[in-house]
């Protein structure tokens, strides 16, 4: 989403809402199929589905997890609050690559010093690297 002002978000796709409140309608329907008169193992999965929608929840009011503008970054900050970084505080901006049971995960990271900022795939809607590659080209030279 670019615009005049050379600003740009990088945002939670919007099918990862619906799959997360899908999972926990899923867990608590087998909650109820599989409890067997066992307490514990329903309030369990409606524990864990209330988890699984409060973070879908979080999708959908702070969908926006990255911004950039000539100022500096906007990055999710707390449950759904977002916290400017001047360009002057941003430290490093790398790409973390790692292998994982033969699969490679990439992980942003925005170092200021004091704080780390992380973001995958499903944060920016797009991959790590790319994100890293346009931030980058934007930044000030210093």
């Amino acid at each position: 989403m670019d615009d005049i002002t050379g600003s740009r978000q990088w945002r939670v796709p919007s099918s990862l809402p619906a799959a997360k409140l899908a999972g926990a309608v899923l867990l608590i329907a087998l909650g109820l199929l599989f409890a067997d008169g066992d307490a514990v193992r329903l309030v369990l999965a409606i524990l864990t589905a209330a988890v699984l929608a409060g973070w879908a929840v979080r999708d959908l009011i702070a969908p926006v997890r990255l911004a950039v503008d000539p100022t500096g970054l906007s990055v999710i900050h707390g449950f759904a609050g977002h916290r400017l970084l001047p360009w002057t505080a941003v430290e490093a901006i790398t790409v973390d690559r790692r292998p994982r049971l033969g699969l490679t995960s990439e992980v942003l990271e925005i170092d200021t010093g004091d704080s780390l900022h992380l973001f995958g795939r499903f944060d920016l809607g797009t991959t790590p690297e790319e994100v890293a590659a346009e931030l980058r080209a934007v930044r000030p030279k210093q």
